[in-house]
């Protein structure tokens, strides 16, 4: 297999659910966001937002308005150091490709800088739930706007396994070259 940084890169990222306590560094996170920014997106229609919330209380308080919704009363998102909300406008034809293309690139970018990722989806279903609804208001998601991924971010508390990864790929038309 040829390789290079963005290869490696790709090949390295796993998702993370356990973070040290340790700040992110505003730039990294800036040029994280920078990055989702850049995510190709249906006709560059761009019908999208990002949030960035480097306050742990903030998104500590979005994990208990989300618990409560999901009926899950512990649940923390894995109480990561930093969260990027994508928030795409209702009407949004391929709003849902667009965010997981966005999604991608924050993790990859995330992933460039040494900084973990998981993708949380709890929100898809809950946006107009009237107390999730209000708080992502307070946040300043457009009531027009709903979200689907988040990316929760921080340094790993330990390093995952290496996966195998067991999906086929089909080669069509000709042989792979050896």
């Amino acid at each position: 297999m040829k390789t290079n940084s963005t290869v490696e890169t790709v090949l390295a990222r796993r998702s993370i659910r356990s973070f040290v306590d340790k700040p992110l560094p505003h730039d990294e996170l800036e040029t994280i966001a920078i990055c989702a920014k850049h995510a190709p997106s249906a006709n560059n229609r761009q019908e999208w937002m990002f949030f960035v919330i480097e306050d742990r209380n903030r998104t500590a308080k979005l994990a208990a308005v989300i618990g409560e919704a999901m009926g899950r009363a512990t649940y923390d998102m894995y109480k990561p150091q930093a969260l990027i909300m994508v928030a795409h406008k209702k009407d949004a034809p391929f709003g849902r490709e667009d965010d997981g293309c966005a999604m991608e690139n924050i993790m990859l970018a995330a992933q460039s800088f040494g900084i973990g990722s998981v993708w949380i989806n709890q929100l898809q279903g809950l946006c107009e739930i009237p107390a999730v609804r209000a708080h992502l208001t307070e946040l300043g998601v457009p009531e027009d706007y709903e979200v689907h991924g988040m990316a929760a971010l921080g340094y790993a508390a330990k390093e995952p396994p290496e996966l195998e990864r067991t999906s086929p790929v089909i080669w069509i038309g000709s042989a792979p070259s050896a």
